[in-house]
C-alpha cells in the first residue's frame, strides 16, 4: 500500500492529499529516511512524522485496504 494511503487509512493523518504534500516536505520519514508518498509501506516499518512543534514515532502492525474509525489505532504502534 502507498505510503499516501496508510496514513489517511490508519487516520494519522485526515486527508490522503494532506499526507502526499506532508511527503513532499520532507516532514514524513520511514526508518529514518525521508519517503515518498510512493512508498510501499511494509509491517515492520518505523514512520516518523513531524507534525507542527511535535514529532510521531509509529511502527506499522498490519495494512489495510479499508478500517473502520475505531479500528484505525489497531493498525500502527506507537513509539516513545
Amino acid at each position: 500500500m502507498r505510503l499516501d494511503k496508510y496514513l489517511k487509512v490508519s487516520r494519522l493523518i485526515k486527508r490522503r492529499t494532506v499526507a502526499k504534500e506532508a511527503c513532499d516536505a520532507g516532514r514524513v520519514s520511514i526508518n529514518g529516511k525521508a519517503a515518498r508518498a510512493s512508498y510501499e509501506v511494509k509491517p515492520g516499518d518505523v514512520l516518523e512524522i513531524l507534525l507542527g512543534a511535535r514529532t510521531v514515532r509509529a511502527e506499522i502492525v498490519s495494512i489495510q485496504e479499508f478500517t473502520s474509525k475505531n479500528d484505525a489505532s489497531l493498525l500502527y504502534r506507537i513509539l516513545p
